[in-house]
């Protein structure tokens, strides 16, 4: 490991830790394939630090009942993805993009308006647990950047908000995919 020491204004020897920021870098710059293969890290996505996830409801004008998180954002489900068995294909810089709801907690997800029967999780390939609903493994898009946007309705044709049964919202139409690609 590098190491470099700087003295601070009042005296104390300050050590930085060089191989730390490189193994950031890298982290962020390799995270897989475009293709959506190879690992992720819950260190990328947006639930890794939650101990329990937290689904509920909320009315979108044009896409009617949507499953969100406990903040209020949308939740998406991914065509390549399957439900029976669950299975997710979503690794990589794919999860980068489209961060799955992870669930780190022992306990059930908290749930408002959705059918416990509905719920459960997948293990993902690198060993984090992330819910699924009606066998669907749950995402968010990473530019929805305010509660309630649906800015990955229809994304590569092959990313659709979720309703509470686990289903495809299919109101409205496919926006363009952006320039990270849709996968």
């Amino acid at each position: 490991m590098t190491t470099t020491g700087r003295t601070a204004p009042n005296g104390r020897r300050v050590t930085m830790f060089a191989a730390g920021a490189l193994a950031a870098a890298a982290l962020i710059a390799g995270c897989g394939s475009s293709s959506g293969g190879g690992s992720s890290s819950s260190s990328t996505m947006h639930s890794g630090s939650q101990t329990q996830a937290t689904l509920m409801t909320e009315h979108n004008g044009t896409l009617g009942t949507l499953v969100t998180d406990g903040q209020g954002f949308t939740l998406y489900r991914f065509d390549q993805d399957t439900n029976n068995p669950s299975a997710t294909h979503c690794t990589g810089d794919c999860a980068t993009l489209w961060p799955p709801e992870l669930t780190t907690g022992s306990g059930a997800p908290v749930l408002k308006g959705i059918d416990a029967k509905l719920v459960s999780t997948v293990t993902r390939p690198d060993g984090t647990h992330q819910v699924t609903l009606n066998g669907w493994p749950l995402y968010r898009y990473a530019p929805d950047t305010k509660p309630g946007q649906t800015n990955g309705q229809g994304v590569g044709g092959t990313w659709w908000a979720t309703t509470p049964t686990g289903d495809k919202a299919m109101a409205g139409t496919a926006p363009s995919m952006p320039s990270g690609g849709g996968y």
